[in-house]
């Protein structure tokens, strides 16, 4: 599904990566606490996310502004998930962080 976000300027968090071979289900549960716990964050536009068979995956999040961002890197229990994540889930992974200047799209169904 595409998120909603409004004209630009916005920030968008784009995370990178590739699964380690170690598949627990601790993962999905956590995956899903994270995006529940961003779509309360002050700032939140909204997620895309896939990975595929092999492993790898990205995971766009959208904010209002960078100050919107750096408080959701910020909070505990993501912080607790990132921890996990650098010595379980992830063999490697990348963050970037742009400032979306321009945006548009095609769909038909709205």
């Amino acid at each position: 599904m595409l998120a909603a976000t409004p004209e630009p300027p916005y920030v968008a968090v784009i995370f990178t990566s590739r699964r380690t071979e170690h598949d627990d289900a601790g993962y999905h549960e956590m995956a899903q606490r994270m995006q529940e716990l961003s779509a309360a964050q002050p700032g939140y536009l909204g997620v895309e996310s896939a990975r595929d068979e092999d492993g790898f995956g990205i995971t766009v999040s959208y904010w209002c502004d960078e100050e919107s961002a750096l408080a959701w890197k910020a909070v505990a229990e993501h912080g607790e998930a990132q921890r996990l994540g650098r010595n379980e889930w992830y063999a490697r992974y990348a963050v970037r962080v742009a400032v979306v200047g321009r945006a548009y799209r095609h769909d038909p169904t709205t």
